[in-house]
């Protein structure tokens, strides 16, 4: 099978490089909408009542679940902006257990808590992510299937959920409609009445032409669809994506592939859960799309606990 650069090199970046190139500018501008949203214009009037600005305190992050963490480089933004100080114990898609201290963060108490809640957020939803990555990527393991994430993802926490989702061992989609081709039903419907394979054709040239395209990939609901995309030469679509396909009928796509155009990479998709995934990844497909890693992942609990403080008052 032929091994493809999809996506512009993202899969194969190391974690910390991945998060600079792909969001931290994306985490920057989403660190100041938190709290702008948080703060107001007021700022935090109640631990204001409670502390002074000469009033010190130190705390710790602790997870209090076991999962993998994501959002680490995310914190440290939100600490600095507070000009507190914060000292990672934990790095970003290591595996946690519950009480496993995180950061440590240290400055001004009023600050510490009015960046609290902003960076928790983050934390508890990018490393929720992260872990239901690693479990779809624990649950297929010893298969040839990678996981693969989707859109289906926070608005404007694109890039953020699709490192999370990275650290969790999934290998990365598209990131948005900008640097890959996919046809969906919808688009070839708009063609007229060709066939698919005249249609797929047209489109991928005309895809490939825009010199923004890192692949192209064409979606099939029937293995009849499946049949007339297999008879397009080499190089014109790099994957199939099989939609809503039983176990017997990805397995009957997986072998007429290997007969008919073993350079295609085949990816299944629709509705996959964890009860399903390894049944689905046994077909032989190479790749499982999963909306659920980014859509329905629940938050990792994690907390900040005061550990010193002190009051000038």
């Amino acid at each position: 099978m032929t091994t493809m650069n999809h996506n512009r090199g993202w899969n194969a970046m190391a974690l910390p490089a991945l998060f600079d190139a792909l969001c931290r500018a994306d985490a920057e501008e989403s660190v100041t909408r938190a709290l702008r949203e948080d703060l107001g214009d007021a700022g935090d009037i109640t631990s204001r009542a409670c502390f002074g600005p000469d009033d010190h305190g130190r705390a710790k992050i602790v997870s209090r679940a076991e999962g993998v963490l994501a959002g680490i480089r995310v914190a440290e933004i939100v600490a600095l902006r507070g000009g507190l100080s914060i000292r990672v114990h934990v790095e970003d898609g290591a595996r946690i257990g519950r009480g496993t201290p995180v950061a440590t963060i240290e400055g001004p108490l009023l600050a510490l808590l009015a960046h609290e809640r902003t960076m928790l957020n983050f934390l508890t939803l990018l490393s929720g992510t992260a872990t239901a990555a690693a479990q779809f990527v624990d649950a297929v393991r010893g298969t040839k299937a990678a996981i693969c994430d989707t859109r289906k993802t926070i608005p404007g926490l694109r890039t953020l959920q699709k490192y999370a989702a990275r650290c969790g061992g999934a290998t990365l989609h598209r990131i948005g409609l900008f640097d890959a081709a996919l046809f969906k039903d919808n688009h070839l419907a708009g063609f007229g009445g060709d066939s698919l394979a005249v249609r797929a054709r047209e489109a991928a040239t005309r895809a490939r032409a825009s010199g923004s395209a890192a692949f192209v990939e064409c979606e099939v609901d029937t293995l009849a669809q499946l049949d007339e995309l297999l008879a397009i030469e080499e190089g014109v679509l790099d994957l199939i994506l099989l939609d809503n396909m039983d176990p017997g009928s990805l397995g009957e796509a997986v072998r007429r592939r290997d007969a008919r155009a073993p350079w295609i990479t085949l990816e299944a998709s629709g509705g996959v859960r964890l009860d399903t995934v390894r049944r689905i990844a046994a077909s032989g497909v190479d790749r499982i799309s999963v909306g659920a890693i980014t859509h329905s992942a629940t938050a990792l609990d994690l907390g900040l606990d005061l550990v010193a403080g002190g009051s000038a008052r």
